[in-house]
């Protein structure tokens, strides 16, 4: 059993060792990151990821066990001896308490009985007297295999006080718990201790070299080494690989520090004073458009925000709101009802007059070509306005393109086409609709900021129709909240206001 866990209670622990002992249970730990048995199996987290796992040689076995303390220093240890020696037969942290569940006894003498372990490492630390019982068990004869044995925190010594080095054990309460004392017990006891951790390999290296010399340790032909994949998460932060996509953003990067809108940060659009035109700019056509662009989006949201609430949007949201929907129930209520018949005349004035254009229709023949399909004109015709009483936003629309647009070809056409129809009757002008949809072809193609296949794929992607969507969302919530302030209750459509037309009898009886 491996306990990971640090701050187990010391009293728990030593019940603990006391039944596992009962039970013939062996327990490593508590704090450790477990052991390793190269080329069968690991406990725990020991020797890192797999790559650094084969790195040390701990896809195989090799002739040289150890025991540690510290997880990691354990992890050290196993570059250390793979770096000297055939590799780690072997290696065990027994965790940094004060009463861990097995000692360097336990695994030294395992070690000790197996023949396959040629030579020992143990790495001790200061604070406990372990290492004194492995010094007797030299002297005895329990332990004849060569041992390389080191206790780190030797600086404990430069502190006039008792210095605790991260693990709850390692604190020496007396001089025979201090490093340099266990140190010098182990090399008196004929352990090979080096003069100082930095040494530590080359005695490792020493020790090893002399049991092949002797024929002790007969060193085979070193096996491939295992091919693994990179850690995905490794390769990640490399940027060697990425995970496969269930999104594709370009418009939005939420990841950093600082929220960026299609590559400009969110400060740098407060700092520019860009607006809601600029911020549409960046968000649905992926760029900075000019200040005259920014203003004349803003300008199609402001003359697009409603138009009173006998529309089908606005009756939709109204009745929605009067059910006692909540806000967001009853704006969708009023934007399903956007389509063909009510907010679609600006896409589809945008097609029309767009396609005329590049056919080089003249206005007269455009007109006949839509009486000859039976097709209305979208964006001509007004129920109130006419020449007589011209929409005021219509005008607005017009002054503002021809002031600043370097371009009006669709505008200036359909225009051309509203002297035709008005002829015939003055209320059939150019709508609101038909000048935004016009307006809209012309700054795509005529601005210079679009290539022809960029402007006609955002046309046809409904773009005309979605700032009609958010123009009138205004207005639809505007509606929403009017009904809920004057607490208007649940609305019923009049009997006088209905034609009732059953018939006199059930089809199908005499």
């Amino acid at each position: 059993i491996a306990i990971i866990a640090e701050g187990v209670p010391e009293n728990k622990t030593r019940e603990l060792v006391k039944e596992a002992k009962e039970k013939e249970v062996t327990v490593i730990g508590p704090a450790t990151v477990g052991g390793i048995k190269p080329g069968c199996f690991r406990i725990g987290n020991t020797g890192g990821m797999i790559d650094n796992c084969i790195d040390c040689k701990l896809h195989r076995p090799g002739s040289v066990a150890y025991v540690s303390r510290s997880g990691g220093m354990s992890n050290e240890l196993n570059n250390i001896v793979s770096q000297h020696t055939n590799g780690v037969y072997e290696g065990v942290a027994i965790g940094g308490d004060r009463y861990p569940g097995t000692t360097f006894w336990d695994h030294l003498m395992r070690y000790e009985a197996n023949p396959d372990v040629k030579m020992m490492v143990l790495l001790g630390e200061v604070g406990g007297i372990e290492e004194y019982a492995i010094c007797e068990a030299i002297k005895d004869g329990r332990i004849s295999k060569p041992l390389v044995a080191w206790c780190i925190g030797t600086c404990s010594g430069y502190f006039n006080h008792s210095v605790s080095f991260g693990h709850a054990g390692s604190a020496a309460n007396s001089m025979l718990e201090t490093s340099e004392a266990k140190n010098a017990a182990l090399k008196e006891a004929g352990a090979i201790v080096p003069t100082s951790f930095n040494e530590l390999p080359h005695a490792i290296h020493e020790t090893y070299a002399k049991l092949v010399a002797a024929g002790t340790v007969v060193e085979g032909p070193e096996i491939e080494k295992p091919t693994v994949p990179m850690d995905y998460k490794w390769a990640m932060d490399l940027g060697l690989v990425r995970k496969p996509s269930a999104f594709v953003s370009t418009i939005c990067d939420d990841r950093k520090e600082e929220l960026i809108y299609a590559g400009m940060e969110i400060g740098r659009v407060f700092e520019e004073n860009i607006g809601i035109g600029g911020v549409v700019s960046l968000l649905w056509f992926r760029r900075k458009l000019p200040p005259y662009a920014c203003q004349f989006l803003e300008m199609i949201l402001m003359l697009t925000a409603d138009h009173g609430p006998a529309v089908s949007g606005a009756h939709n949201t109204i009745v929605t709101a009067r059910a006692g929907k909540d806000l967001i129930s009853s704006l969708c209520s009023g934007l399903l009802t956007i389509g063909p018949r009510f907010g679609g005349a600006i896409d589809g004035a945008a097609s029309m007059f767009s396609q005329a254009v590049d056919q080089g229709l003249s206005p007269q023949a455009f007109i006949d070509k839509m009486r000859d399909e039976k097709k209305l004109v979208m964006g001509i015709g007004h129920r109130i306005k006419s020449l007589e009483n011209p929409d005021k936003r219509v005008e607005i629309l017009k002054k503002f393109v021809k002031d600043n647009f370097p371009k009006s070809q669709v505008l200036d056409f359909a225009i051309q086409v509203e002297k035709l129809t008005t002829r015939k009757k003055s209320n059939l002008i150019l709508n609101v609709d038909g000048t935004i949809g016009c307006s809209f072809v012309d700054l795509l193609r005529y601005s210079g900021l679009f290539t022809p296949e960029e402007a006609e794929t955002y046309l046809n992607s409904g773009v005309l129709n979605g700032l009609f969507v958010l123009g009138r969302s205004i207005g639809f919530i505007g509606h929403y909240l009017d009904q809920k302030r004057l607490k208007q209750g649940l609305y019923r459509h009049p009997w006088d206001d209905i034609c009732y037309m059953l018939p006199t009898k059930v089809e199908g009886c005499d």
